[in-house]
């Protein structure tokens, strides 16, 4: 136990260095200093295939499901998703399991000596050292090739093109919906967007997509053109066939590239994600056998049927239910709204908001207004966070004075909304607008054992 504590403040400790670095918020668009960090560790990033996945929604999902399922498949895997819900270890996945404590203190015991020389070499010409994504990026690779694994799956940490994962081929590149989020990073249209995610096309990559506005569509199809990889879009290639209702999630039939898959158990909710389900699909189809081989049934049971995606749609707590759900765009918002709608049977609900300052609070407010009785506005640890007299005022316009409450500390929002919801029947509560504020209640949830009858 004690060398368990020990690791663990090891752990602790790189995450304290990495924290020292220049946040997500301000990414460096280059590419140039997470290949030096990679080249001179040895090429990390080349010891095993990459499935790379970017878009604007759902990135996490996806992206656990093809791991899930290359699983259940018998391959190792390496999973890297972000951000984290409560501990940075949940980022680096081996084999559906955050990374160990210990792994992650001897990774980065060994490769901290390069990283410093990286930051001096980028320092004597004048640039920013590595900054946090990128150092945690050298970090996954060289935990991954130490496993090691079989595959990688990728998730992008924003854009695409000079997103710093994107050192690495992916033999597959996948893009699940692309709308408007980080605009100041990204761009002010789809187009523009689209055209930064699509920098992850690597020649001769398999390329599956989500259904996409006609100018991402575009967009993509150009860029895996000039590639000369093969396309294959949602609603066309494959799609979902079929989304039921069904005790702790849904059952869904999918049209893959190979084959059709019928009655497959998924155990998370939303219209969103069966066709979330359907994209993994087809991207393990394209990296198995090149979207020809049919997948054992018993093997995508297995994997959909063991999927996990913390944070979405995840039920907290219980008398009264507690929902939380990552949704931070307008994207998002709608779709928990459609899910709200279909797999749930409240009669009134009341949203626990924090929203960060690079988001757009109008439109998650504006996409949730019709479908909750209030809105108990508060706020994150999050320095980004907009403050809370702000927000609920804002608030206030975007929806009614009656049905906005604020709250400056997120227990308070909590507790307050889980006694409103007590005092009817079919009432519930979600918890959304910031994954950092979903964390912070998933915590709170576990730490106060609300998800116990």
């Amino acid at each position: 136990m004690t060398e368990e504590l020990d690791y663990a403040d090891a752990a602790d400790a790189v995450y304290r260095s990495l924290l020292e670095r220049v946040g997500e918020a301000a990414p460096e668009r280059r590419l140039d200093a997470t290949r030096r960090a990679v080249e001179i560790l040895g090429d990390p990033h080349r010891a095993a295939p990459v499935i790379h996945i970017t878009g604007t929604n759902g990135k996490t999902s996806t992206s656990r499901m093809i791991e899930s399922i290359l699983r259940a498949g018998g391959l190792r895997t390496g999973l890297m998703t972000s951000p984290h819900l409560e501990r940075f270890t949940e980022r680096i996945l081996i084999d559906g399991e955050p990374v160990s404590d210990e792994a992650v203190a001897r990774n980065w015991e060994e490769i901290e000596p390069f990283v410093a020389i990286v930051d001096a070499e980028l320092e004597a010409a004048g640039k920013p050292r590595l900054t946090f994504f990128e150092t945690l990026t050298a970090l996954a690779f060289a935990c991954f090739a130490d496993a090691p694994v079989d595959v990688v799956v990728l998730e992008v940490g924003m854009g695409g093109e000079w997103d710093s994962t994107n050192v690495a081929d992916g033999q597959v590149a996948v893009f699940t919906p692309i709308d408007l989020d980080h605009e100041s990073a990204l761009g002010t249209t789809i187009e523009q967007i689209a055209r930064t995610k699509a920098g992850i096309i690597k020649p001769d990559a398999a390329v599956v997509t989500a259904f996409q506005s006609p100018e991402a569509l575009t967009v993509l199809r150009d860029a895996t053109a000039e590639q000369g990889g093969t396309f294959a879009v949602e609603g066309g290639a494959f799609a979902v066939l079929d989304s039921r209702v069904a005790v702790g999630g849904q059952l869904i039939s999918v049209k893959g590239l190979a084959g059709e898959y019928r009655d497959l158990a998924l155990p998370l909710f939303g219209r969103h994600q069966a066709e979330n389900a359907a994209v993994a699909i087809a991207a393990v189809e394209s990296f198995l056998g090149a979207g020809t081989m049919r997948m054992a049934d018993e093997v995508l049971q297995q994997g959909l049927g063991a999927v996990t995606s913390p944070g979405r749609l995840q039920m907290v707590g219980t008398e009264p239910p507690v929902l939380v759900d990552a949704a931070h765009n307008p994207h998002g918002a709608r779709a928990l709204v459609a899910a709200l709608d279909e797999y749930f049977d409240f009669d009134e609900v009341v949203a626990v908001v924090g929203v960060l300052r690079d988001k757009d609070a109008q439109g998650i407010i504006t996409a949730l207004d019709g479908a909750v009785e209030r809105f108990n506005i508060t706020t994150s640890s999050s320095e980004r966070s907009i403050p809370v007299d702000e927000l609920a005022l804002a608030a206030v316009g975007w929806s009614n004075e009656d049905k906005v409450f604020q709250y400056d500390d997120l227990l308070d929002a909590l507790d307050d909304a889980r006694k409103w919801a007590a005092d009817a029947p079919k009432r519930a509560v979600v918890v959304t607008g910031s994954i950092v504020l979903v964390g912070e209640a998933i915590a709170i949830a576990a730490d106060r054992e609300w998800g116990r009858s």
